[in-house]
């Protein structure tokens, strides 16, 4: 175990990144096997598991084109900006990511994944789901994040962030596969 820790801190930027996204698209995999979650219109590229591979392929990328790759510089920049785990400085980092990173990866999800799938309007799952998405999200990361702030090692918070972020991710993959309606 000393051995692989010595290997991701040697790496971190690597080791954080493919975390988060194999933590990203893992639950992709989940919702569709356990939550039974529905695919995307059009989609036929199915196992006899009904996994849509194409749809875990797109979670994926998001996850690595954007969010894994914010989350390492974010959370390096927060650290920069409010050093330490005192009750100040975790304050502080879990009130400016709500304020700011937040309403980043929510939209990146919803929208980055409409921008995947071809959709006519890019915007209208995050029009439809964003205000719950963030509101159930403020109560789940900041209690995640002051975790994560107080006891996690800077070098290991972007992986850390992935694996919380693989329960939250579950939700917005169910929320986004529900039907058209505006989410109150």
């Amino acid at each position: 175990m000393s051995r692989a820790w010595a290997v991701f801190k040697a790496h971190p930027y690597v080791s954080n990144v493919l975390g988060y996204t194999t933590l990203f698209a893992s639950a992709d995999l989940i919702h569709q096997s356990v939550l039974g979650g529905k695919h995307a219109e059009g989609s036929t590229s199915q196992d006899s598991a009904g996994i849509n591979w194409c749809q875990t392929a797109r979670v994926a990328t998001v996850g690595f084109c954007f969010h894994a790759n914010f989350n390492y510089h974010w959370l390096r920049a927060l650290e920069r900006m409010l050093p330490g785990g005192g009750v100040r400085a975790v304050t502080g980092k879990v009130v400016v990511d709500q304020l700011i990173a937040a309403p980043l990866t929510i939209s990146a999800f919803y929208i980055g994944l409409s921008l995947l799938e071809n959709k006519e309007d890019l915007f209208e799952d995050w029009r439809q789901k964003f205000w719950t998405s963030y509101k159930t999200g403020v109560v789940f990361w900041s209690t995640m994040q002051v975790v994560n702030f107080t006891l996690v090692p800077p070098v290991a918070r972007t992986v850390f962030v992935g694996g919380i972020a693989l329960t939250f991710t579950i939700f917005l993959c169910h929320l986004r596969q529900q039907s058209g309606r505006k989410l109150e």
